[in-house]
């Protein structure tokens, strides 16, 4: 994600991303943070779901 697909995702103004990265570096640095863990999150969830196919498929 771009900051301004981040900001639309918080709904705040892609200006008010940029001054918290500017002026707030902390809260800035968590809120990357916490995006970084959703995505793993996301990508750990569909790679189970692939694996539990693949095993279903191979007991067929």
């Amino acid at each position: 994600m771009n900051k301004r697909d981040i900001a639309g995702y918080l709904g705040i103004d892609r200006t008010t991303l940029y001054n918290w990265e500017k002026n707030r570096p902390n809260l800035y640095k968590i809120i990357m943070q916490g995006l970084v863990v959703e995505d793993v999150k996301k990508l750990l969830k569909e790679s189970v779901e692939k694996l539990e196919s693949a095993g279903e498929e191979k007991k067929k």
